[in-house]
């Protein structure tokens, strides 16, 4: 019977084909580590988060009088309430996590580089999305730390040129955050996941138009290329097995490190908490923000601090592939540059004083001189490179390489 309805489908859809060319039988390079897993974990998740937010979205009400006792209804008094809302919780951290892992892998290995640009476009696209969805979500609860949260981050939007009051206003739907904001974050929040799964559809269109990276930065001739499935599929379930069990730990056990504590009091618009702080995944973003002592300014670097990756594939001058493998010095870079992000996040949760402000600004500087100083960099490390430790397999492939683009340019 099975196969009589497949053979049906067949006839009509290519069901069989699309799942051998697309899945099954996709080439995949034989020499990829668990670091590559972190792409399969992402989208899990976000199934995940589909999933439980459209359950919470039963006994929600975007209703600023009553927002903040339907979650406690929730919580208390729906079966299992608490459980849809501690896994929803503790998924968009670990969202933010896996996609940050899964940035920071391509980043070190290069997998930005030619011909996978435009992969690298559309995963910016998608952690842009996942970034206005979180922060249209954390309005939701309508605690404390959510109205004056969601209060700082639209006043941003005034620094806008010409029409920044216009769009601020748009934005609340109100002078000030209320009941129409609530309402509009509502239902963003609850479009943006639709948005994103069509992000991820072409995001892996991308991917399997110009095929995977490996940790060498060479791609593999067809015959080192393995099926997707069952080589890589067990890899990926056992990663995934792996996530679920330190997921649930902090779903059962630590569900209040993934919320704010000031979030079970009612928002109040007439008492502002003593330090706003948005969620951890924000706080570098956050104190770049505080460094700069413009508003314009900061909202400015702000932006550019993540819209600067996406300059990553003209920034690096390399001929080298492989990232940091074969390059020590761009290893380097990129080990302090994670410990940067790592000062900048600690520096975005504490209060501002004198000396936080100070470290902040420092860091800040590292981060942007970090991308400005990589194409000097790469032509330097090239040249140094060229002349020792380079493997001569690497050299004779780059050779190649620039061999075939004079032939092009000739042609």
């Amino acid at each position: 019977m099975a196969t009589r309805i497949i053979e049906w489908i067949d006839q009509r859809f290519p069901l069989t084909s699309f799942i051998k060319h697309e899945l099954t039988d996709y080439p995949t390079p034989r020499n990829l580590g668990y670091w590559w897993n972190f792409g399969f974990l992402a989208g899990f998740v976000l199934m995940l988060q589909v999933v439980t937010g459209l359950f919470l979205a039963f006994h929600y009400k975007p209703d600023a009088a009553i927002a903040f006792d339907s979650v406690q209804h929730l919580m208390r008094d729906v079966n299992y309430g608490w459980l849809l809302r501690y896994m929803h919780a503790t998924g968009a951290s670990s969202f933010f996590l896996v996609i940050y892992i899964h940035m920071a892998r391509t980043l070190y290995y290069g997998s930005y580089r030619a011909p996978r640009e435009l992969m690298w476009w559309t995963g910016q696209v998608l952690l842009l999305l996942l970034m206005a969805t979180a922060f249209m979500g954390y309005l939701l609860p309508w605690g404390q730390m959510s109205f004056w949260g969601a209060t700082v981050i639209t006043n941003l939007f005034r620094a806008t040129p010409f029409i920044g009051d216009q769009v601020v206003v748009w934005l609340r739907g109100d002078y000030a955050v209320g009941d129409d904001t609530l309402t509009r974050f509502f239902a963003l929040h609850y479009l943006f996941p639709f948005l994103i799964i069509g992000a991820v559809v072409i995001h892996l269109v991308a991917l399997h138009s110009v095929k995977s990276s490996n940790p060498s930065g060479i791609d593999l001739a067809d015959k080192d290329n393995i099926p997707l499935h069952p080589y890589y599929t067990s890899k990926d379930f056992f990663g995934l097995g792996v996530f679920l069990i330190l997921y649930f730990i902090v779903v059962f056990f630590f569900p209040h490190s993934v919320l704010e504590p000031a979030n079970n009091v009612p928002a109040n618009p007439l008492i502002t908490p003593d330090h706003i702080v948005p969620e951890w995944y924000f706080l570098p973003f956050y104190a770049i923000l505080r460094s700069v002592p413009n508003m314009v300014g900061g909202v400015a670097a702000m932006a550019l601090s993540v819209m600067i990756f996406a300059f990553m594939p003209f920034l690096d001058r390399s001929r080298i592939p492989g990232g940091g493998r074969y390059r020590p010095v761009y290893r380097i870079m990129f080990f302090l540059f994670m410990l940067d992000i790592a000062v900048l996040g600690y520096v975005g949760f504490v209060p501002p004083t004198n000396k936080t402000i100070a470290i902040g600004q420092v860091a800040t500087v590292y981060y942007f001189g970090s991308f400005l100083l990589l194409p000097l960099i790469s032509k330097v490390e090239d040249k140094w490179l060229f002349k020792r430790g380079l493997p001569a397999k690497i050299k004779t492939l780059i050779a190649s390489e620039e061999e075939e683009k004079r032939k092009r340019r000739h042609r």
